[in-house]
């Protein structure tokens, strides 16, 4: 059975840890710095993703949430020091608005499970924050700076994060290739189309996302802020409007 974790390096200080045994293949990136290392989302939680960094390096490790769903925040267990966005902090204490048993439903949906892995005892990772974000924050790992770019849509507090000296934007759940979601109480499909509209401004060489193919065009969030504009335009870019197939991803409203 092939590990649970595959790595690649991706470029120097940074490598993508992907979760192909699972359906939704959940992709965190490792960033090191001269100082320190920033670990953009930690994925199911099923095996320890810690080790995984360990073996990459051996520099103070933060993790970091594009949001609080289950399948981008299971491994945060594994590290003390975590930051998150403010909007989200309630689904850190208990507030998640799915319950349990759906989310143990969906870690099994179409999953190679790890030998031993028992569903039942699945928890959410709930926690607190050892610093809450806003947006707009660029955080220093040492000779390399991030930003923290506020883009609600998919959720509230939802976080892309920009690399302007290397041109990488890392999109979470906001870009991908595949059906988009925003048809849950929790999105909002006109804050989709705002966060879109920031992103595609940004002269990003390579677009970084949280799931499947790793080969998204850097004009991609371009193409999805266009698609928004002309269902807004039609007045269609609403919770219950159906959903929108385009080349190559959609939208489910």
């Amino acid at each position: 059975m092939r590990p649970w974790f595959t790595t690649e390096q991706l470029a120097p200080g940074t490598w993508v840890i992907s979760e192909y045994r699972h359906w939704e293949e959940t992709h965190c990136y490792l960033l090191t710095g001269a100082d320190r290392a920033l670990l953009i989302d930690t994925g199911l939680g099923l095996c320890n993703i810690y080790e995984e960094v360990r073996r990459l390096t051996d520099k103070p490790a933060t993790a970091i949430a594009t949001h609080i769903h289950w399948d981008h925040i299971g491994g945060h267990k594994y590290f003390p020091d975590f930051y998150a966005h403010e909007a989200e902090l309630p689904w850190l204490q208990g507030e998640f608005p799915l319950s349990i048993e759906t989310v143990r439903e969906m870690v099994l949906d179409r999953c190679e499970a790890p030998e031993g892995f028992d569903a039942t005892t699945y928890q959410m990772f709930q926690g607190t924050p050892t610093r809450i974000l806003k947006g707009g924050e660029v955080l220093d790992l040492g000779g390399r700076a991030v930003q923290a770019l506020h883009t609600p849509g998919h959720s509230p507090g939802h976080l892309c994060f920009w690399e302007e000296e290397r041109g990488a934007l890392y999109t979470g759940d906001l870009v991908y290739l595949d059906t988009l979601f925003a048809y849950y109480p929790s999105t909002d499909p006109e804050a989709y189309l705002d966060s879109l509209e920031l992103i595609a401004a940004l002269p990003a060489r390579r677009v970084l996302p949280a799931h499947h193919s790793l080969e998204v065009p850097a004009d991609t969030p371009a193409q999805m802020r266009d698609a928004l504009r002309q269902l807004k335009a039609e007045g269609k870019l609403h919770h219950g409007a159906g959903v929108f197939q385009y080349e190559g991803w959609g939208i489910w409203l």
